[in-house]
């Protein structure tokens, strides 16, 4: 009641001053030195392939669903989602390539995990609430901060101080228990050099999987300095997430007999009357917070300084109810019931983590009339301990030391590059472009897994990894501006990455993951007047030991990924645009070619026993999760502050291995999103919105995510192959009901 009492009497505070703040009239119309660190970013002479997102785009489809699928639109983009809603637990492909391969920065600041290289977006929930705008860039892109670009970067840029006091409020309801509120206020200009905004967002959902339940807390705050030619924001957001867990998936057979949205995570027993029962507890709980101090100098209009010093701290564990579990497993001994010696039981283990990632990055741009360059780089450091405990068993004889560990480790990593990237006016409307980065790591990982190593040392997995890299990523293209309308641009790239934490943790205990290597060819053309664009863009991505998906996942539903030797992406992308009147249309389509070449497979006896292996070579394979045809189509019409918009995506089957197995094939699926609103204004009110998006207008039964395995058995001394698959479902027709009100 307490914190209820300031936060009302902070608003109502903020919101006077805001009132009784004005401006100096000449300071009305003075454009303020927004710090951005933009370094990272493409521009119209930059010959890469990019989307740019607008800050009126991004709050057109922000009602609630997570970041990646406010990018569903995007070209060769495809979403997941482990509740079925697209909030929670979701994640993006570019062009087929998974989110440990997709740079993601802020300001220019890395946000990718050190470890995982995945942005785990539930923490910082409605982040997409604070942003200005979003940059998408296909293949290696430009150089940019933090884990290395595989198949594309999203450079999110937050938003910048108002001049003028505002107070904001979304909401938004519907199905499955959904609903998002988000309060925004800002100071304005104060004392002409002065502003602060802030915002406090809640999302929760109950999720269309069962027991899928999402809460997320976050905030977002950030005060600022303007001088001339100089400022500084200093910038503080992070989030708190409570999410039941819903990363098992379900086979066919499961849905036949439970229905699409069964959710077999956290299952305890099922009693004399039928009726299962399940752990309340099986949650994902954690709560990160990031810091940035943004600091941007305008020499002489020619000159730029950009820099940035971050931390992030994270600290956070999820509980999981384990049936039938070994003791020797975590570290305990069996014990006696009676005269019976219990070695496996039912017990809660708690796994955790605490962690912290700093450092800082910086920019110097010189904008001349021939010539435009930029010298940056950025060093970061993480360090993070993992460990894990019992926290109940069932029968247990004893005192149960809750606060022991199983299993410790420790994980430093430091990351730093420096790049000089420029682009030369050779002649009019023609600039080549070199771009070239050097890139050093260091990660060790010291301690125990969580892993039991059954066949090697009969204890918990030892971890002694002591890894050094250094990657050159050298960049070189030519961009072609014909005329104001047509642009033509050839670029190639090489781009280097190290193995994530999972590559050495939770692969073959007798596989050691290798760095992978990117050949990236590129050329594209655009044309763009008035009230049409159109653009096609020609890619050719070669790999070397590229880190694949296997299809198979670890025992917390993450992808599990192997090197193999040669790879490639090859494809086509598309893009249309048409504004006529309140019309518009827009349209974008993706033809790709994914293979391993002579992909040779191992299988392994029901894939505990290392020792007995079939080995096949199947020659060229698909790549999994890959699909060869994604298309985009968006029709909008907009009068007098009404508009409707019918946004589809279609995307191809697609393998969840790499073994072309029909078994393990995840369904084409095309899906169709209904926005309606209206925009007005009344007494006291700037602008009132709203309005309702119906997502899976048609109710299509679909899954866009899941995993996939093989393993072999003997039967009368022939090796006989079985199949497994498992398949994140998708809700069927659901709406939220939105409303945003702007004073």
């Amino acid at each position: 009641m307490k914190k209820s009492a300031m936060f009302v009497a902070f608003v109502l505070a903020t919101i006077n001053v805001c009132a009784q703040t004005q401006p100096d009239d000449s300071l009305l119309v003075k454009q303020l030195d927004e710090v951005e660190v933009i370094a990272t970013r493409a521009t119209k002479t930059t010959p890469v392939a990019f989307t740019n997102i607008t800050k009126q785009e991004i709050r057109k489809r922000n009602y609630g669903q997570d970041i990646p699928y406010l990018l569903s639109m995007t070209p060769s983009v495809i979403t997941t989602s482990d509740a079925g809603t697209g909030i929670g637990y979701t994640s993006l492909r570019v062009r087929g390539t998974d989110a440990s391969r997709i740079n993601i920065t802020a300001n220019g600041i890395p946000m990718n995990d050190a470890e995982s290289h995945q942005v785990f977006w539930v923490n910082i929930g409605d982040f997409a609430s604070s942003l200005k705008d979003m940059q998408v860039q296909r293949g290696v892109g430009t150089s940019t901060n933090g884990a290395g670009a595989f198949g594309a970067s999203v450079n999110m840029q937050t938003g910048e101080l108002n001049m003028q006091p505002y107070v904001r409020v979304d909401a938004s309801a519907g199905s499955y228990g959904t609903h998002k509120e988000t309060l925004h206020i800002g100071t304005g200009l104060l004392h002409n050099h002065w502003a602060f905004d802030a915002r406090l967002s809640n999302i929760n959902t109950d999720g269309y999987i069962d027991r899928a339940s999402v809460a997320l807390n976050s905030y977002y705050l950030q005060g600022g300095w303007y001088g001339d030619g100089t400022s500084v924001k200093l910038i503080a957001f992070g989030g708190k997430e409570k999410t039941y867990h819903a990363w098992n998936y379900a086979s066919k057979d499961e849905w036949a007999e439970y229905g699409r949205s069964y959710n077999s995570c956290g299952y305890m027993f099922t009693d004399a009357q039928g009726k299962d029962h399940y752990y309340e507890d099986q949650t994902d709980n954690y709560v990160q917070k990031n810091f940035q101090l943004l600091f941007n100098h305008d020499f002489n209009g020619q000159l730029n300084l950009n820099a940035a010093l971050h931390y992030t701290k994270g600290d956070g564990y999820y509980q999981e109810y384990k049936r039938n579990r070994t003791l020797t497993e975590y570290g305990l001994e069996p014990f006696y019931v009676g005269d019976e010696l219990v070695k496996k039981s039912d017990l809660v283990r708690k796994k955790a983590m605490d962690n912290g990632f700093g450092g800082g990055v910086l920019a110097l741009t010189y904008k001349g009339s021939i010539v435009n360059a930029t010298l940056g780089g950025g060093f970061n450091r993480y360090d993070g301990d993992h460990f894990g405990r019992i926290i109940w068993m069932k029968n247990y004889v004893g005192d149960l030391d809750v606060d022991k560990d199983y299993y410790f480790n420790n994980a430093t990593k430091d990351d730093g590059n420096v790049y000089l990237k420029a682009d030369f006016a050779i002649a009019r409307g023609l600039n080549t472009y070199a771009d070239l980065q050097y890139r050093h790591i260091s990660y060790k990982i010291k301690g125990e897994g969580d892993n039991y190593d059954w066949f090697g040392r009969g204890a918990m997995q030892d971890l002694n990894i002591n890894e050094q890299f250094d990657f050159f990523n050298p960049k070189f293209g030519l961009n072609w501006q014909i005329n104001p309308s047509h642009r033509l641009f050839a670029s190639f790239s090489v781009a280097n990455k190290e193995p994530t934490r999972n590559n050495y943790t939770d692969g073959k205990f007798n596989m050691h993951p290798k760095s992978e290597r990117l050949y990236d060819w590129e050329l594209g053309y655009n044309y763009a007047n008035s009230w049409l664009n159109v653009g096609a863009n020609l890619y050719y991505m070669k790999y070397k030991d590229q880190l694949i998906l296997t299809g198979e996942l670890n025992e917390i539903g993450e992808a599990l990924a192997a090197n193999v030797p040669d790879s490639y992406r090859a494809g086509l992308e598309l893009t249309a645009g048409v504004k006529f009147g309140g019309f518009t249309w827009d349209a974008n389509a993706t033809l790709s070619r994914n293979r391993i070449q002579d992909f040779t497979e191992t299988l392994y006896e029901n894939e505990d026993n290392m020792a007995d292996t079939w080995v096949i070579n199947h020659g060229d394979t698909h790549i999994a999760f890959s699909p060869s045809f994604i298309f985009n189509n968006r029709f909008a019409y907009s009068y007098k502050g009404f508009e409707a918009a019918l946004q589809s995506q279609y995307v191809s089957r697609q393998y969840m291995s790499n073994a072309d197995v029909k078994d393990h094939l995840m369904d084409a699926y095309f899906v169709s999103n209904l926005d309606l609103s209206y925009t007005f204004k009344m007494r006291g009110v700037k602008s009132m919105t709203i309005g309702a998006t119906v997502y899976n207008l048609f109710n299509e039964e679909y899954e866009n995510n899941g995993y996939a395995g093989s393993g072999f058995y003997y039967d009368n001394g022939e090796k006989v192959r079985y199949n497994y698959a498992g398949y994140a479902a998708q809700a069927g027709t659901n709406f939220l009901a939105h409303i945003s009100l702007s004073f």
